[in-house]
């Protein structure tokens, strides 16, 4: 006798045959599911190999080599100054920039001692020319003024004795007036003879100072190059290589410009004393011309009185 459930069971069975069949024909369906990662366990290390024997020679400890020395450096090879003072750079600069220095500081030198001479003689020269002026204007006659000019041994003495000599020689003129332009022409040369004597020695200043800053140049050039020739033996470029060659160079610009500028100043001051010196012989030389000029209308040289006594108003 049949159980009352057993339709349902039978169809419940074949419904899960039914579904086996289906998961069997899918595809990938006999992969098996990936299993759940097992926990690494610790697993003992390999035991090491055993190193092959060594010969006794390998074992053995190598001789100490020599510590090899270090290449010396750019900065030793140069032979870097160790007195970067005025006269160290001096002591260290090539013979060629030595002899500019040299030269620059002997004109300097020089350019001192002419500007020291030409003040003194100046000095000295115009103070005299101003006492012969003041004799000159107290003066009321040629004779009185050569007696209050006797012993003078000056550019004024000399401008007296031109005056004298050509009075000496224009004795018998018949025209006072030729005599005055004469006299006047000798006076000139003396002037200019003063001249030229206070101005000798300046040319010294002018040339100085027009061309030391050129010559300290050239061996600024000459320094910059010899140190531009030594870094490039060395291969380097480190200020402490290139430093003291140009400052050695630069040095010769620097007694340039220090014998130039007071050559300049004192040439320009020395010209403006010379002119004025100038400017006081022409004034002493109108003086004298002055004096000759009345003594010459008064007739008063030891010449025939009609000749140069003035017309008086009845002729």
């Amino acid at each position: 006798m049949q159980s009352p459930d057993m339709p349902q069971r039978l169809s419940t069975l074949l419904a899960v045959v039914f579904s086996a069949a289906l998961l069997v024909a899918t595809p990938g369906f006999a992969q098996s599911p990936p299993e759940p990662p097992t926990p690494a366990t610790a697993q003992p290390a390999p035991a090491a190999a055993p190193a092959p024997a060594q010969p006794a020679s390998a074992a053995a400890p190598a001789p100490a080599q020599p510590a090899a020395t270090p290449a010396p450096s750019p900065e030793a090879v140069l032979k870097l100054p160790h007195d970067l003072s005025p006269w160290g750079m001096f002591i260290a600069a090539d013979i060629v920039v030595k002899a500019v220095m040299i030269g620059l500081a002997f004109a300097s030198v020089l350019t001192w001692t002419i500007w020291l001479a030409k003040a003194i003689e100046l000095i000295t020269a115009r103070w005299r020319t101003r006492a012969a002026i003041a004799t000159l204007n107290q003066a009321r006659s040629w004779s009185e003024a050569t007696a209050g000019l006797a012993g003078r041994r000056d550019a004024i003495a000399k401008l007296i004795a031109a005056a004298d000599a050509e009075l000496r020689l224009s004795a018998g003129a018949l025209s006072p007036e030729g005599v005055k332009e004469r006299i006047a022409s000798c006076l000139e040369r003396a002037e200019a003879a003063a001249g030229r004597a206070m101005i000798r020695g300046t040319g010294i200043l002018a040339t100085v100072g027009a061309t030391a800053p050129f010559v300290g140049l050239f061996g600024t050039v000459w320094g910059i190059m010899n140190s531009f020739i030594g870094i490039s033996k060395v291969q380097t470029t480190n200020l402490a290589v290139v430093a003291p060659g140009i400052a050695e160079a630069l040095m010769a610009t620097a007694l340039g410009l220090v014998a130039a500028i007071p050559a300049v100043v004192m040439y320009n001051m020395v010209s403006r004393w010379i002119a004025g010196y100038r400017a006081l012989q022409a004034d002493a030389a109108a003086d004298i011309l002055r004096l000759i000029s009345r003594d010459l209308d008064r007739g008063t040289f030891g010449r025939p009185a009609e000749r140069l006594r003035p017309v008086s108003a009845a002729e």
